[in-house]
């Protein structure tokens, strides 16, 4: 029985996606639920997995192309994959000829990749069962694909080839003021009109403080060990900002609110983004009801999100509805920055990264792990005051943790 396989219903508010690569070729076979293809809409990509058993008889839609939810992509021919097409005279002849020859080592049985890693993949025209996956349960990372190109070109030159420099140095010199012209993804365009729509119409301000986070470190450490041995889960810095955040927000409510046309609509609940960097870009996945949360469902909810972002497996109701994001620039060793909000949102909150400074302490001067604090607001609903206030709430906080036990 022929199966039609269809573009899936798009998440809410995307019209189109791109098609990425296909995994299958016509007449290979594929088992239930095999990823087909990938699609790459605005925020996510989208696997389409095949929906019986069978083989690939026809594809209807090629690499690159523009699809919308109910396009044709291809036809499945139901069926056992072992009564796939049988293999022709020539394909017996270059199976034989590579019986003489001892094969390489292959992985057995599927391999997981991400969708960013299969496309690095493809670029080079590489088979997946090739490259050894040094990740969780044999699964391949985009370091892993690198590091086989890289011994994979090294092996290309043998000693004793005859001037093999010569020829490296013409090349290089031929290539020294080449150009390279690709266009961005779709996440990427996404993301530049995100910010310069921003930029255009929110009357955005930013304020900053600094934050001593001495006794922060010091409930780390001292409950670090036993926090993961009874949770199962690192206890990082994120969960005290997000915590300290919600707080603050519920002090100033218009910093947790949006503006929707002349309205201004206050949220009642605390939806917290998290800037994640990930493989396709900058991510903001949506953490929700933060206020409800312990330290530990917080942490394992980032956990997950993080390996969502990394995996490509991320959805777009996981990167919807926030009402405040934070974003920490400091692990990439940013001193200070202005981030840009993440509209409809009001308000952003970037951290920076501890370094000790010398810190005048009841007329001491002592070194204390210090960090850069900034909220970008929309001055339009956001005042000045409240700006400040709310950041201020925040330092107190940190700079005195049992605040977020007694929530004052």
């Amino acid at each position: 029985m022929s199966i039609e396989i269809k573009v899936p219903p798009l998440p809410e508010s995307v019209t189109d996606a791109t098609l990425v690569a296909w995994h299958k070729s016509v007449g290979q076979g594929v088992a239930r639920d095999e990823n087909l293809v990938d699609l790459e809409t605005d925020k996510v990509v989208l696997e389409v997995p095949a929906p019986a058993a069978g083989t690939i008889s026809k594809i209807v839609v090629e690499d690159g192309a523009t699809v919308v939810a109910g396009d044709l992509l291809a036809i499945l021919e139901e069926g056992e994959v072992a009564a796939a097409a049988k293999p022709s005279s020539e394909e017996k002849q270059d199976k034989q000829e590579k019986k003489a020859a001892p094969a390489p080592k292959v992985a057995k049985g599927p391999v997981k990749t991400s969708p960013a890693v299969r496309r690095l993949l493809d670029e080079h025209d590489l088979d997946a069962t090739m490259v050894s996956g040094s990740g969780k349960d044999g699964r391949i990372t985009k370091a892993d694909v690198m590091a086989f190109l890289k011994s994979d070109s090294s092996s290309e030159v043998t000693p004793g080839d005859p001037t093999p420099t010569a020829g490296v140095e013409e090349v290089t010199s031929g290539l020294a003021r080449e150009e390279k012209r690709v266009p961005m993804t779709r996440l990427r365009a996404r993301i530049a009109e995100r910010l310069v729509e921003a930029q255009q119409t929110a009357a955005m301000l930013t304020t900053f403080n600094e934050v001593d986070l001495t006794e922060v470190m010091a409930l780390r450490k001292r409950y670090r060990d036993d926090f993961e041995k009874k949770h199962g889960v690192r206890l990082g810095f994120m969960s005290f900002f997000a915590k300290a955040s919600v707080e603050a927000l519920k002090k100033f409510p218009a910093v947790n609110a949006s503006v929707e046309g002349n309205e201004i609509i206050y949220h009642n609940y605390y939806d917290i983004g998290i800037a994640v960097s990930s493989d396709r870009g900058l991510m903001v996945p949506v953490i929700r009801d933060v206020d409800q949360m312990s330290f530990a469902d917080f942490e394992s909810a980032l956990s997950d999100m993080a390996k969502k972002a990394q995996d490509g497996t991320i959805s777009m109701d996981d990167l919807t509805g926030g009402t405040f994001t934070i974003t920490n620039g400091g692990i990439f060793g940013s001193m200070m920055s202005t981030p840009i909000l993440n509209q409809p949102q009001s308000a952003i909150l970037g951290m920076h990264s501890i370094q000790q400074r010398p810190m005048v302490m009841d007329g001491d001067i002592v070194a204390r792990p210090m960090m850069y604090l900034a909220v970008t607001y929309d001055h339009r609903i956001i005042d000045g005051k409240e700006a400040v206030q709310f950041l201020v709430s925040i330092k107190e906080q940190l700079e005195d943790p049992s605040r977020l036990l007694l929530q004052i």
